[in-house]
């Protein structure tokens, strides 16, 4: 049954015990990530059938029982059956970031499980909600060859243009952006530290042009900081990239128990019965 969204409600007020602890919110791509964005995904992964590893890093003392050692690093990698595809919760690590945001999820994918090194990358910051990353990995798993490339920018641009997104005025086949001006998905140069397998990317020189990958990131006030980002390298395949926008610019609503500071006024929110 479709739950009907009131921005009238508040979503944590003094309120006697009965009131729902739990709202239907919207939209989504400012939903934030309800404060479980690994066990969001790694649900999905496990009922992907993904297998799932923890990498633990620490420091032991001669004399120190094992449970007393430190744990400086741990990071927790989800391979696909086939190997060609792992998904890693890197948060702990905070390897780099985007927008001034940490690193939380690094998808992966190669073309031989012999290679050490990935095609492609993606990367999630928090609060990229769990259902959006959720697509991007359904779409990945049920690819053969998660590494070819398949169909151009258009597939991007157009999942989310069904949705009511506009085109970028100045770059209308490159970007586009909500109608709130708040979420933004761009097919633009890539930040640093991106990892991409293709050549180019490795023997590109400073003053060249860089290859372009998609770049999302919603910022719900203009300088005021970004809610979240996600960076996709240059090899991408754009269709996988397309399943992440349609998620991104559903209208569909998502449940919540915890809401973003900079964006709960900006929801329309509906108890969930």
């Amino acid at each position: 049954m479709e739950a009907h969204l009131h921005p009238d409600f508040p979503i944590d007020p003094p309120a006697p015990a009965c009131a729902p602890s739990a709202y239907w919110v919207g939209p989504r791509h400012l939903a934030g990530d309800d404060g479980r964005l690994y066990d969001a995904v790694a649900d999905t992964l496990a009922n992907l059938g993904w297998t799932s590893l923890t990498l633990v890093r620490g420091r032991q003392e001669p004399d120190e029982a094992p449970e007393d050692r430190q744990v400086l690093r741990s990071t927790v990698l989800h391979i696909g059956p086939d190997s060609l595809r792992w998904a890693q919760w890197v948060l702990p690590d905070e390897p780099f970031h985007l927008g001034n945001l940490p690193i939380a999820w690094q998808v992966s994918a190669r073309t031989d499980p012999s290679s050490p090194l990935a095609q492609w990358s993606a990367y999630f910051t928090p609060d990229v909600p769990g259902e959006i990353l959720a697509s991007f990995l359904a779409a990945l798993d049920a690819r053969d060859q998660p590494a070819l490339p398949c169909g151009g920018p258009e597939l991007v641009l157009d999942a989310v243009t069904a949705h009511g997104w506009l085109r970028d005025v100045d770059q209308p086949g490159l970007g586009a952006l909500d109608p709130t001006f708040a979420s933004h998905i761009r097919l633009g140069e890539v930040p640093p530290l991106i990892q991409d397998g293709d050549p180019l990317a490795l023997v590109a020189e400073a003053d060249e042009a860089a290859l372009a990958g998609w770049q999302a990131w919603a910022e719900p006030v203009f300088g005021g900081g970004y809610l979240w980002a996600a960076s996709f390298s240059s090899s991408v395949p754009h269709d996988l990239v397309a399943a992440f926008a349609d998620s991104l610019s559903s209208s569909a609503p998502v449940l919540r128990r915890v809401l973003p500071e900079s964006t709960r006024d900006r929801l329309l929110r509906a108890p969930a019965s």
